[in-house]
């Protein structure tokens, strides 16, 4: 017994030692209220703080989850008309795919909906998080997809939206990158028996760019951007809630 515990210490010292300098101040590492300030916002990589207090207040299984980034999180305030039938906005600003994973359990599958849209990527090609592979994309949108097909909640795989440039990154051509990712959520929905809603093709023009009048910087939707995409989002939550059956 006394040569284990000389084991335990031995190994558990350079641990110690190790911690982060951003912990180095804190008074505990694990609290029941880790976003109450002062807080870091770094340290919150996935943003787990961001939709928290929401969470808590949802009182019942919502009809939609729509997880994504800030296309997902501007549609609310943009074109609210969606979210009056029990659909619930989860987007955050500048996620990639792997950062919405992160928060999956938490904004998705605890709140019990009966749907799920997870619509994600532009983040992703443009290296927000640094440089990714399209391996790990998918590796993200998969492990979603399984957490919710887990847990009885059907799924809604969102096209990528078209852009011919980012303007955080200029210089850089996306179009021809979504095309490949898109068609690959498309055999992936058909493969799995998902839905998929396919916002690209009702917005992009020839090139692949967002078409004109839709979005006032190329990426993200206005109002006459969302209002293409309402239709097509019901659409693909009610085909999906036929495919999940009543619940």
């Amino acid at each position: 017994m006394r040569a284990w515990l000389a084991l335990v210490a031995l190994t558990a010292t350079p641990a110690l030692a190790q911690a982060p300098a951003s912990a180095a101040g804190a008074t505990t590492a694990m609290t029941e209220t880790p976003c109450t300030p002062p807080r870091n916002a770094d340290q919150d990589w996935p943003a787990l703080c961001h939709y928290r207090d929401a969470n808590h207040a949802v009182d019942k299984p919502p009809r939609a989850v729509l997880i994504g980034d800030s296309i997902t999180e501007f549609w609310l305030p943009t074109a609210p008309a969606l979210f009056a039938d029990g659909i619930v906005d989860r987007g955050v600003s500048g996620q990639t795919s792997t950062q919405i994973m992160a928060r999956f359990y938490q904004d998705v599958v605890r709140l019990n909906p009966h749907v799920v849209q997870i619509m994600c990527g532009t983040n992703d090609i443009a290296g927000n998080t640094g440089p990714s592979s399209p391996e790990d994309y998918a590796n993200a949108v998969l492990a979603m997809i399984d957490m919710a097909r887990a847990n009885n909640i059907a799924v809604v795989v969102g096209s990528i939206l078209p852009a011919g440039a980012f303007t955080w990154r200029p210089g850089y051509r996306p179009a021809a990158q979504i095309v490949a990712l898109n068609a690959w959520l498309r055999d992936l929905a058909k493969q799995r028996g998902l839905v998929y809603a396919d916002y690209y093709s009702a917005m992009a023009d020839p090139a692949g760019a967002m078409k004109p009048g839709l979005s006032a910087d190329g990426v993200h939707p206005n109002a006459a951007g969302y209002a293409l995409m309402e239709p097509i989002a019901r659409a693909a939550i009610a085909e999906a809630e036929q495919h999940a059956g009543a619940r």
